[in-house]
């Protein structure tokens, strides 16, 4: 695992390799922002070295591009960073960041928007989930999400599109689920997204059978607003809050929207969204009394 520095001074620490490359390209970023900074650089002078802008340069800080091995290897040079054993795990760190992720496979029914969730998604070590209609994703069964996808997607082109989407969700759910996943999960959702029929009685009574069982993992955490609670600061719509354990990433802020997607990581923005979603786990039912209600209305079923 190449070593990645924790700031000007110098000192290496390991990262992990969660998330894939949307991560991976995070990491790197913001190692070349450090460097640069410490250098005293402007990005002006860093994008005349590669021959490109500074817009480019900011991209590159972020994540939000691939990178290439030459315009690494010529930043490193010139924020003087000349040991060869750092300079070839940083390049080593760049090539791991253009690897396709697992989802690539999925790119022909995958916005690019949703690829950066993916890897942020499995990345985080925390995810608090709020959703006002739907299971989150995490937490549906087959027939749910397939129910959830025909009715997101009602001009897909045929089955094996359908299937080939729920197979992205189930593959998500799976690696969430698997043995030592350290991915920790605490969903909110509103009374609204356990009543709502989603497909036929069958397929809502697994589902709700399926959050009991999901309930009962050690890193998930399910809660319930009553519809008798009344209005709530998160009425707006859902929202997901990924926190990372790696120093190098902050907390993001997911808004899915119909066709993009929001991505929110300034301290002001985290910090009213995380503000929302402590309210909402203080008005919503304890996750007990969660899972108890869940059982009651399986008894409609």
């Amino acid at each position: 695992m190449p070593p990645s520095d924790d700031g000007p001074t110098g000192r290496l620490i390991d990262y992990p390799r969660r998330g894939g490359p949307t991560v991976l390209r995070i990491l790197l970023g913001a190692q070349l922002r450090r460097l640069r900074e410490a250098r005293g650089i402007s990005t002006e002078q860093a994008g005349y070295e590669i021959r490109g802008s500074h817009s480019k340069i900011s991209r590159m800080e972020l994540g939000r591009v691939g990178f290439k091995e030459r315009d690494v290897s010529d930043l490193l040079t010139l924020y003087g960073v000349s040991d060869t054993g750092e300079r070839a795990a940083l390049l080593e760190l760049a090539r791991e960041a253009n690897t396709p992720g697992w989802w690539h496979q999925y790119g022909d029914v995958l916005p690019q928007w949703f690829e950066t969730f993916l890897g942020l998604e499995e990345a985080a070590s925390l995810l608090r989930n709020y959703e006002l209609q739907f299971v989150p994703g995490l937490l549906q069964t087959e027939e749910y999400a397939r129910a959830c996808v025909r009715l997101g997607f009602p001009d897909a082109g045929d089955e094996d599109d359908v299937e080939r989407r729920v197979s992205v969700r189930m593959t998500r759910q799976a690696r969430f689920t698997s043995p030592g996943a350290p991915t920790t999960l605490w969903a909110v959702v509103d009374e609204s997204v356990v009543r709502r029929p989603l497909g036929d009685a069958r397929v809502m009574r697994r589902q709700l059978e399926h959050l009991v069982e999901m309930s009962e993992l050690p890193n998930v955490t399910l809660q319930v607003v009553p519809f008798g609670a009344g209005g709530h600061a998160a009425a707006g719509g859902p929202f997901t809050i990924l926190r990372f354990a790696e120093p190098g990433l902050s907390d993001v802020v997911f808004l899915e929207q119909l066709t993009s997607a929001l991505y929110l990581d300034k301290p002001t923005d985290v910090d009213t969204y995380m503000r929302a979603m402590n309210n909402l786990c203080i008005t919503a039912m304890r996750p007990d009394h969660t899972v108890a209600f869940l059982k009651e209305l399986l008894a409609d079923y």
